[in-house]
């Protein structure tokens, strides 16, 4: 197959990634790409979020198979753009996308759907929040309606702070109020073609920027794959797919087809384990970074037929995926100041010294090629991925790793895995 996956970052290379360990032997098209995914994929020098351009693109050059990674062309109405034109798509159309898109929307089509979450408020006045911080008490919790590249959420027990948070999305769309839920957190894909739902395997993300859960959030700075602990609590991690696969994922994806807006591509449950049972968190509309990360090395079927029956409508006759019995962690190195101020341009050293250590391999995630070598040009700069027969392997493998990468400034979470790695 000819498959274009649209984005620039760790998520997007771990798609790729994937697609090239199949057999099939495909023609991998990167829009825009970064310098890691160079090696893996042909790059094209198109904007991903302009429906127009991505279409004529595909159209003009027999694309397949169109996989959107990030949530800005989603919620631009790049898929239904595609659709029109009759190119498989992997990605929600616009409406759809709402899910991620508005934190409102998506309160709106649980409720809807009955399907276990928080109580929340919306506010479009500072006065307005402040009377929803009261009524559901400390810890507070403000998030930005709309997308805010993972760091639209803030926790915590300063009123002042929620405010100050308040205050700064209000202008872009408006904030929802929570209530605070208690209890470990986990994340769960599921691919749909807007009828039939297919889960893959938990995984579990740290957000918080430094070890111990400590600092601001972020875009997520590591993950790990599957999640032991949950045979403890549900009997086993089948169980547990199969219950948020029965209570949340399939009336979610009912809902949204009653309405009109059939959801096909993928739906990221964020959920959180409370004492009065499953609760939804968020929704987002594509694969999770860096959780993809660490989902996509344990596939041991292929990914591309997958995602291919979802945007064909033929998911039905598609077999349950299949994971190996491997674990996979994966850490991420960030520039230094991330996520408040990241500082951007420096090189980047050791990168192929880190990927020689044994059941390893990096993703990129804000990487360029220049004259002088590798640089970091965001945030989030590379994740290191290990695989092992356990964690405690795993995790041994990526900190050796990550240890040969240089970048001045840089940090990373020690902590990764490292409670299931005992």
């Amino acid at each position: 197959m000819k498959i274009l996956v649209l984005g620039s970052g760790a998520r997007e290379h771990a798609i790729i990634l994937a697609l090239r360990a199949e057999a099939a032997g495909h023609e991998i098209l990167a829009a825009p790409g970064n310098a890691g995914i160079a090696a893996d994929a042909t790059l094209v020098t198109l904007d991903p979020n302009d429906p127009a351009t991505v279409t004529g693109y595909a159209f003009e050059n027999d694309v397949d198979l169109v996989i959107i990674g990030p949530e800005a062309p989603l919620v631009a109405g790049v898929a239904d753009a595609l659709r029109e034109r009759g190119i498989p798509v992997f990605g929600p159309g616009k409406a759809a996308a709402q899910l991620e898109g508005s934190k409102a929307f998506a309160k709106r089509i649980m409720d809807a759907a009955g399907v276990p979450t928080g109580r929340a408020a919306r506010a479009h006045t500072l006065d307005e929040v402040a009377a929803a911080l009261d009524e559901f008490g400390a810890p507070y919790v403000v998030k930005a309606d709309g997308l805010a590249a993972g760091k639209g959420v803030i926790v915590t027990e300063d009123r002042a702070a929620a405010l100050s948070h308040a205050e700064t999305y209000l202008p872009v769309g408006g904030v929802l109020v929570e209530e605070v839920l208690s209890g470990p957190e986990v994340s769960l894909f599921f691919v749909s073609d807007g009828d039939t739902v297919r889960p893959l395997s938990p995984a579990q993300d740290f957000k918080r920027a430094y070890d111990g859960d400590a600092g601001p959030n972020t875009g997520g700075m590591g993950a790990f794959s599957p999640l032991p602990w949950l045979t403890d609590r549900f009997g086993s991690e089948a169980d547990f797919v199969a219950e948020v696969t029965r209570t949340v994922a399939e009336p979610v994806i009912r809902q949204l087809d009653v309405e009109g807006t059939p959801f096909i591509g993928l739906l990221y449950a964020g959920l959180i384990l409370t004492d009065d049972g499953i609760k939804v968190i968020e929704f987002n509309a594509r694969f999770g970074d860096p959780e993809t990360q660490v989902v996509l090395p344990r596939l041991t079927s292929p990914l591309s037929r997958l995602l291919l029956s979802a945007a064909s409508g033929t998911l039905e006759s598609e077999p349950q995926p299949e994971f190996a019995a491997d674990v996979a962690v994966t850490v991420v190195l960030a520039s230094e100041g991330y996520p408040e101020s990241p500082v951007t341009g420096r090189p980047i050293r050791g990168v192929d010294d880190a990927a020689s250590v044994d059941g390893v391999h990096l993703t990129h995630a804000a990487t360029a090629a220049q004259d002088r070598g590798l640089v970091a040009t965001g945030g989030r700069v590379l994740n290191v991925v290990a695989t092992g027969a356990d964690f405690a392997a795993a995790r041994e493998r990526a900190y050796a790793a990550i240890e040969r990468i240089s970048l001045e400034g840089a940090h990373f979470r020690t902590d990764i895995a490292a409670r299931v790695a005992g």
